[in-house]
């Protein structure tokens, strides 16, 4: 289906999508037709921009708000036919991935986009060739959500991130972008400055080469030599050398010149500047460069921006000019004059922060998904908040940010996002943001007490909350994922996708509680909740079965978008629940999955160490700095390898005092596990296992029952009736 046509004075462009219809209604049933709208832009040199519908074709005015077309994860193949005088011709996206879906042959470049989950404005650029000159294409537009208000929800999702974590919403290597301005207070981000740099490099270019052209100078006094003839004023000090000179034409008088000189004080800023800004620009350039998807469009850009100063740089104009040492007063000709007012509005502009509505400057923002996703920890951790009716201080933020790629910063993982509520110091919940991983370590989701066995499973928010009516300190684990996608409507009402719902069956079931740090894993995570961007009247919500499921077994789904404040109190009133009931009441509740703790193997091996031609071997078990045990050539076939999780040291003589985790176990020869060389003989196998120091697990080492050791090397017991092994000391 042909959206918009684009008559140019060099080409015709055609965008097509072929599932428009089934998007738009999509789009529709869930924003509205009143929030489908975007403004387009262009070049110069456009003819006409029509987009078509069924019943009639549309002219579109530059500027005008009407009807959007572009939509997220959707394709939208794209023709353009140039007319027979253009030699070449490239599609000029940043991302090289996007230029190389685009082929030219015969005067015809044709490819296709697909933004994904990238929202916000974009644009499509063309670079081509005429028998005059490269020349440079532009069409602007907005990539609208099919899910959530661009111009509303969206908006306030950036608001609210920015809000808490600064900086967190931006990105680079997008598709889209959002406008800013600049603020007069705060460091400027490196990203910031490369895109208000973006923006102003050719007003800046221009601005240098004018002044270098037409400088600002000052008329400084010189001493020089000059005939008679030559002199245009006498001054008084040597009329009485000329009267006696009078007839000797080739005398030289000393006199004081005005010449005009180069080096002012708004002159040394300029050069400055320059120099400042060619470094900066160096540098981050070398970075972007070493981007995998940076486009040979973008790179050549650069490094024409970065010649054209240098050259600059390099101008003799320069060399009469001295260094910058600030200013003394106020430069009216900084503000005012032709060339310098850029350069110092350019300058300041640079050394500025940003807020990011509205503005000509651009920055490009992440995905909606995922901030969709950072939204809603944001949001929960403001309802537990609220529901222990907590102030600021009581609430401790242990999230940090960290450097993702060039200029971009991602939520820290575990435990570098925890939030712990307190009261008089006394923990009440916690939460923990931990995104999807690709890590297939079976490592923790980012709370110590929280282990998963088999493989990784990590919901996105974790929140315990800590009761002391039943034991000290005991905590219901509930799981949280937030999901930017909608399956349908049932009735009125938004639902999640089936398989999401799956998912946090599959969270629940997998991850286990460890109560403390040698008891066995049990099964503790009460329930799992799907958050989405669903719509709907919390009273019909209500009646829908994702949110019906909650009760019944504790897994389900809540509607939750920006400036929903009804269905917003639905998880309000769940979480305040939580916050309030005994812990006998929601044990009680729950199907049996939690009374019912499963256990886990999680044994314990205590061996024998010996002292070994190993260099330090003996001494690192007594230090508690052991990475390595080896075993003799024979082992207990009895002992399950498998089943294995920490092991203890046997220190003749001594007895066992030290817990290490086994992080593996693999086969090594005598000469390896002895670092010997020459032995004959030795080349047997053993078992070594990897070590990680964990904990002691007494104050002192406590002698053992050697007896009950198979081989007289090992035994193959748990935590729990460890203390059968021990011999009461005399």
């Amino acid at each position: 289906m042909e959206l918009l046509t684009i008559t140019h004075t060099d080409f015709t462009m055609s965008i097509e999508c072929n599932k428009f219809d089934a998007i738009w209604n999509k789009a529709r049933n869930n924003i509205g037709e009143q929030g489908l709208l975007s403004s387009y832009s262009w070049s110069d040199g456009v003819l006409s921009v029509v987009r078509h519908t069924e019943g009639e074709d549309i002219f579109i005015e530059k500027e005008q708000k009407t009807h959007a077309v572009f939509f997220d994860n959707a394709d939208y193949p794209i023709w353009v036919e140039f007319k027979d005088y253009v030699k070449d011709a490239k599609f000029g996206s940043l991302l090289q991935g996007d230029n190389e879906r685009f082929t030219y042959r015969k005067h015809i470049l044709a490819g296709f986009l697909n933004y994904k989950n990238e929202i916000g404005r974009s644009e499509i650029r063309l670079v081509y060739k005429t028998k005059e000159k490269i020349k440079h294409f532009i069409f602007s537009f907005e990539v609208l959500s099919t899910k959530l208000n661009y111009h509303e929800h969206w908006r306030s999702i950036l608001e609210d991130i920015e809000r808490e974590y600064r900086m967190l919403s931006l990105d680079y290597m997008k598709r889209t972008y959002h406008g800013f301005s600049p603020e007069q207070n705060g460091d400027t981000p490196e990203i910031v400055w490369w895109s208000i740099f973006s923006e102003e490099q050719e007003k800046f270019i221009c601005a240098c080469k004018n002044i270098i052209e037409r400088p600002r100078h000052r008329l400084r006094g010189q001493e020089v030599y000059v005939r008679a003839d030559r002199l245009k004023i006498i001054p008084r000090g040597i009329e009485n050398e000329l009267a006696e000179h009078r007839k000797e034409s080739t005398h030289l008088y000393r006199v004081e010149e005005q010449v005009q000189n180069n080096d002012t004080q708004e002159n040394r800023f300029l050069k400055f500047a320059l120099d400042q800004i060619t470094k900066k620009y160096e540098s981050l350039k070398k970075r972007i460069e070493g981007l995998n998807n940076i486009s040979e469009v973008k790179k050549n850009e650069m490094t024409d921006v970065f010649i054209r100063l240098q050259r600059l740089q390099r101008n003799p104009f320069f060399r009469t000019v001295g260094r910058f040492k600030g200013f003394n007063q106020e430069s009216l000709i900084l503000h005012k004059a032709t060339g310098y007012s850029q350069v110092y509005r350019t300058w300041n502009l640079l050394r500025r922060g940003y807020s990011l509505y509205d503005g000509m400057f651009r920055l490009q923002t992440k995905d909606i998904a995922t901030l969709y996703e950072i939204w809603c920890f944001i949001e929960v951790s403001h309802i537990v908040k609220e529901q222990l009716h907590l102030t600021n201080e009581e609430v401790e933020h242990r999230n940090r940010m960290e450097m993702n790629g060039v200029f971009t910063w991602e939520l820290g993982k575990g435990e570098h996002s925890r939030i712990l509520f307190k009261k008089d110091n006394v923990e009440l919940a916690e939460l923990v943001y931990n995104p999807k991983t690709t890590d297939q370590e079976n490592i923790s989701i980012g709370m110590s007490n929280l282990v998963v066995p088999t493989v990784p499973q990590k919901p996105d928010i974790v929140l315990q909350l800590t009761k002391n009516d039943l034991h000290n300190k005991m905590k219901f684990t509930y799981l949280f994922d937030a999901k930017y996608r909608i399956e349908g409507k049932e009735g009125n009402v938004d639902v999640p996708p089936d398989d999401t719902i799956n998912q946090m069956h599959r969270y629940r079931d997998a991850i286990y509680y460890k109560e403390y740090d040698y008891a066995p894993l049990k099964k503790e995570v009460i329930g799992g909740y799907i958050l989405f961007p669903g719509d709907g009247e919390p009273m019909d919500v209500q009646m829908s079965r994702f949110y019906k499921s909650i009760k019944e077994v504790n897994i389900g789904a809540f509607p939750l978008r920006p400036k929903d404040k009804e269905n917003r109190k639905l998880l309000q009133h769940f979480v305040a629940e939580l916050i309030n009931k005994k812990s006998t009441e929601i044990i009680n509740r729950v199907i049996p999955q939690k009374g019912t703790f499963v256990e886990v193997g999680n044994r314990v091996l205590i061996g024998l160490v010996t002292n070994s031609s190993r260099k330090g071997y003996l001494q690192s078990f007594l230090d508690g700095t052991a990475t390595l045990y080896y075993t003799g050539s024979h082992f207990p076939t009895t002992i399950a390898l498998q089943d294995l999780h920490y092991f203890m040291p046997y220190m003749k003589g001594q007895g066992i005092r030290d817990v290490y985790e086994i992080v593996r176990v693999r086969t090594i020869t005598a000469k390896e596990a002895k670092q010997t060389e020459g032995e004959e003989g030795k080349d047997d196998l053993r078992l070594a296992f990897e070590l990680r120091f964990v904990r002691e697990q007494y104050n002192e080492f406590q002698p053992i029952n050697t007896s009950k050791m198979a081989n007289n090397t090992f035994i193959d017991t748990t935590f729990d009736i460890l203390g059968e092994f021990l011999i009461d000391k005399i």
